[in-house]
């Protein structure tokens, strides 16, 4: 009898193609599955809460998967991991009822968007953070920032290749914090549309070069027309932080952190 298994994940997504299983092999999900695949002995499907882009990283994504040769706990970690690649981890696993789904049982997803607002680009933190040279007043982009939060359809901050059903989302808090030259932007929703807070960071950004006022925002999503948006800001300084689901499915509530960018 098959036994669900949910893990927790954190990656570095500039080495990989994106989540979704791709036919060369170069993604998260086949690297993870591979991975699973030698400790189970047999072929692992897994399902994930939020399928991340190419070079988005990850450091609390949570999968599920059916297992029907049971392994301890502790196998699905450390024998997991000694068989991915550097760039990716296993954090946790727990067993799982039956009816827990990584993706629909999850209420609420968390991402992180990290920019470097300094003349000179990055050499370290390359493909980790993004990157603006031009000052940025991040007062003005807080502000703008208030104009998306709520239960609204995006449709102007939504990618043309988005499969999503309805492009209605509740986001539910934004930020727009300083930290040296570091500018963190944090998002929480139900859920997110594809490329969805990459171009609210690419609106929040010229809002902060004074491109456009504050309310323009505002203006943009009321009009649902990707025309009118900026451009989609680069995957690099794009974090997946957190996945909540209810805590009577018993899954870890705190994960591993990068507390360079995180409060």
């Amino acid at each position: 009898m098959a036994v669900r298994i949910a893990l927790g994940l954190e990656y570095d997504g500039s080495a990989f193609c994106g989540w979704q299983t791709q036919p060369g092999g170069c993604a998260v999900q086949d690297a993870l599955e591979a991975a699973l695949a030698r400790v189970h002995a047999a072929p692992v499907s897994t399902i994930v809460a939020g399928r991340t882009d190419a070079g988005v990283h990850a450091l609390a994504q949570v999968v599920h998967f059916d297992a029907v040769h049971a392994r301890p706990l502790e196998a699905w970690v450390r024998g997991v991991n000694a068989a991915l690649p550097d760039s990716m981890a296993v954090l946790w696993a727990r067993e799982v009822p039956p009816d827990f789904h990584a993706r629909t049982r999850a209420l609420e997803r968390t991402y992180h968007y990290v920019l470097l607002n300094h003349r000179v680009r990055p050499a370290l933190m390359a493909g980790r953070v993004g990157w603006m040279h031009q000052s940025l007043d991040v007062a003005r982009m807080q502000e703008a920032a208030g104009y998306l939060v709520g239960r609204h359809d995006f449709s102007a901050f939504r990618a043309a290749e988005c499969q999503a059903h309805s492009p209605v989302r509740d986001l539910r808090r934004v930020s727009v914090s300083r930290r040296g030259d570091l500018i963190v932007f944090e998002f929480s929703a139900n859920a997110f549309l594809h490329h969805q807070v990459r171009n609210m960071v690419g609106a929040l950004v010229w809002v902060g070069l004074g491109r456009r006022p504050a309310d323009w925002v505002g203006e943009v999503l009321a009009s649902r027309d990707r025309r009118l948006a900026a451009a989609t800001f680069a995957p690099d300084g794009l974090y997946l932080t957190g996945v909540r689901y209810d805590p009577a499915w018993g899954l870890p509530t705190e994960h591993r952190r990068s507390s360079w960018f995180m409060a």
